[in-house]
């Protein structure tokens, strides 16, 4: 493996490379248990693709803001390391595939040079912080919320509270009241809002997508910006001790809310804000770095297709507050883009703009602080890239998730039915070009990467039997979906499910019945008016499976015939003691409590104590074949079983005695005392481990 010690500066961030490339090795050798190693890598941006033997590399990109040298880093490493194939996420990340496991320390290495970090881009973590990719720029926003998005990814980035949750959790800013942020389905989302010239936001809480969307709940109304970090942490902090670990299905912080109520979740966070390190967190706004556009004259251009240019102009531009100036909407298709056009885009946006792109929620590209005057000079520029697509963020500007293409749990193909969606809605509805309401999403499984559920039209990847038992790639199809502002949105009504090559035809059906009947109408409102049933009426014919023909069986964008094939194993599988890797993690977290303790970082010290002792209970219980589902579980089981009964003398209660944490404010005292406990208590747990063995 080559060495990159030498390129890293912070060595915070090498000895987390330096982990990484040590736990691929001890899992290589079996000396780690496959679902550990599984939690590590991912969160650090290191997923297992559908192809064996290669991996996803998931690159975090906080709200999307890329700077010209950064792109040209990823670009050095797509080449390097990948296929030269850039992927944008739904969650304005950069993906890039096929990546050998074993050089994926140095692949990181190389980014740090340039301040991109793959660090919690996967994983049961704080994922990438999304924002409306208009902030700073939008003429109706209250101010500009890319400071806060920014503050808080570097808060929350390696902070204990956040490495090894239930599940992912998702948290997101709107500049406006248009919530492009989509905070409906975060968890937890804000929007901006300014009362008595004091900046703040409306907060909403626990949405999410899946096979279970729910709608976020409201927390505040106005909460002022300074409490924004001490409430998330309290509330990620409940997440952790109360939400789900053993069922992936219900681990989301949807579900805690759905079991125990907003008002008693409002209880343990109010308990839990003891225990946070920060009352308030000012954000320091002035020292975020300003955009500086260039004052370079892009040079005099002639354009040649003058209607092409105004369409473009008309469906592509999109207004700016400062005077002068405008953002370019890139159409990228299905998200991907390759390195050659990624350089020619930063040297251009270095030399014309202002050096930087924002990568959007919908998988396209901004480009901010383009000169009014220079526009036919960019139009050209951008059309020798492929770039100048009409219909930036319009109906046909279709998101879809890799689907089948690369990921393990794909079921059927998204990018292959997108791409004959999208040449339908152009050879057959030109029209819709300039479409802002009709919404098409399509999501290759019930998971939602390509946020189908939401869509005003959306395609769910499944598979469908027939009475033969021969299996056919499907559709679910999807209608009514909306974003309605200022934290309310509506999600999609399952309406029928039909075999995949059949997506076009029930395309064609709602379009061509929304073009006689929704005169006057959004596609929203139209749906609204009709009802599900009358879509179902519409469509169903499209549902029969008897009168399938070869070609049913194949998948989009495939020659062979339909095999459903969730992917499995990402390397091959081990076998090890899994409560001796509970006791060795456990000593990890002691080890990094001192450290933190050394450092003066007493929260974490803490915090790492509390999950060195959780571990520890957690190992006797699964060596007993108890449940672990989650923290405050563990630690009533473990106090039931081996406090209550005397199997373990720890003096008291330990429930209490691990509980602590959210009862004492952090100071050095107490951390000093708290961390001196859980090195106590796990030595008393490994002794009365070994005393079991003893007796085998």
């Amino acid at each position: 493996m080559k060495s990159f010690r030498s390129e890293i500066e912070n060595p915070v961030v090498e000895k987390d490379i330096l982990e990484l490339e040590a736990k691929i090795r001890q899992f290589k050798e079996g000396n780690v248990d496959e679902e550990k190693f599984r939690s590590l890598r991912l969160a650090r941006g290191v997923y297992g693709q559908r192809q064996p033997g290669v991996q996803m590399i998931r690159i975090k990109l906080p709200y999307g803001k890329v700077r010209a040298h950064q792109l040209r880093r990823i670009c050095d490493v797509s080449e390097e390391y990948s296929t030269g194939r850039l992927h944008i996420t739904t969650r304005q990340d950069i993906q890039i595939h096929y990546v050998d496991l074993e050089r994926t320390p140095e692949l990181w290495a190389q980014l740090e040079r340039d301040e991109v970090t793959l660090r919690e881009a996967c994983g049961n973590t704080v994922r990438n912080v999304t924002a409306s990719e208009t902030a700073g720029i939008d003429p109706e926003e209250p101010f500009n919320v890319s400071p806060y998005a920014q503050g808080v990814f570097e808060y929350f980035l390696r902070n204990p509270v956040g490495q090894e949750l239930g599940r992912k959790f998702k948290v997101s800013f709107s500049g406006t009241d248009a919530d492009t942020g989509l905070s409906y389905m975060h968890d937890l989302g804000f929007i901006a809002k300014l009362e008595n010239g004091i900046e703040g936001f409306r907060v909403m809480l626990a949405g999410g997508l899946g096979s279970q969307p729910r709608h976020a709940d409201l927390l505040y109304e106005f909460l002022p910006a300074d409490e924004i970090v001490p409430l998330m942490e309290a509330i990620i902090r409940v997440f952790d001790r109360y939400g789900e670990r053993k069922s992936r299905a219900k681990a989301r912080l949807k579900f805690l809310l759905k079991d125990i109520g907003l008002e008693r979740f409002k209880e343990l966070v109010a308990q839990e804000r003891v225990a946070v390190p920060h009352k308030t967190y000012p954000f320091e706004v002035d020292l975020y770095p300003s955009t500086i556009p260039t004052t370079q004259k892009a040079p005099f251009a002639a354009i040649t297709d003058k209607a092409a240019f105004e369409l473009w102009k008309k469906t592509n531009i999109v207004p700016q507050k400062q005077p002068d100036f405008v953002a370019i909407g890139v159409k990228v298709h299905l998200g991907d883009f390759h390195t050659p056009v990624a350089r020619k885009l930063a040297d251009l946006v270095d030399t014309y703009a202002a050096g930087e792109i924002r990568l959007t929620l919908r998988q396209n590209i901004l480009i901010p602080f383009v000169k009014e005057d220079d526009l036919p000079y960019f139009y050209n520029e951008l059309a020798q890239l492929g770039f100048v697509d009409p219909g930036y963020n319009k109906a046909n500007d279709i998101t879809a998730c890799p689907g089948t293409d690369t990921c393990n749990l794909g079921i059927s193909s998204s990018t292959g039915i997108a791409v004959e969606l999208e040449q339908v809605l152009q050879q057959e509805y030109p029209d819709y070009v300039a479409n802002p309401d009709l919404v098409i999403k399509i999501s290759g499984c019930m998971n939602a990467c390509g946020q189908h559920t939401m869509a005003a039209i959306g395609f769910q990847g499944m598979s469908i039997r027939t009475k033969d038992k021969r299996v056919a790639p499907a559709l679910q199809v999807l209608l009514g979906g909306a974003n309605q502002g200022n934290g309310q949105g509506r999600f999609a009504d399952k309406v029928v499910k039909i075999p995949s090559k059949r997506g076009p035809q029930a395309l064609r059906l709602v379009l061509d019945d929304f073009n006689t009947h929704g005169a006057g109408h959004t596609f929203p409102e139209y749906y609204q008016e009709k009802g599900e049933p009358y879509f179902y009426d519409l469509l169903k014919e499209l549902s029969n499976v008897e009168n399938l023909t070869d070609a049913d069986f194949i998948d989009w964008g495939s020659e062979k015939k339909y095999e459903k094939a969730i992917g499995i194993g990402e390397c091959a599988g081990v076998v090890i003691d899994l409560v001796a890797t509970l006791f060795f993690e456990s000593d990890e977290k002691l080890e990094t409590a001192q450290n933190a303790l050394v450092d003066g970082k007493w929260a974490a010290a803490i915090y790492h104590g509390y999950s060195a002792m959780v571990n520890g209970a957690k190992a006797l219980l699964i060596a007993e074949n108890k449940k672990t589902n989650t923290h405050a579980g563990i630690i009533r089981e473990f106090q039931e079983l081996f406090v209550a009964t005397g199997k373990v003398d720890l003096l008291g209660n330990f429930s209490d005695l691990v509980l602590e944490i959210h009862q004492n404010e952090p100071t050095e005292v107490f951390a000093q005392e708290y961390v001196q406990t859980a090195q106590s208590v796990i030595t008393q747990l490994k002794n009365v481990r070994n005393e079991e063995l003893a007796t085998v």
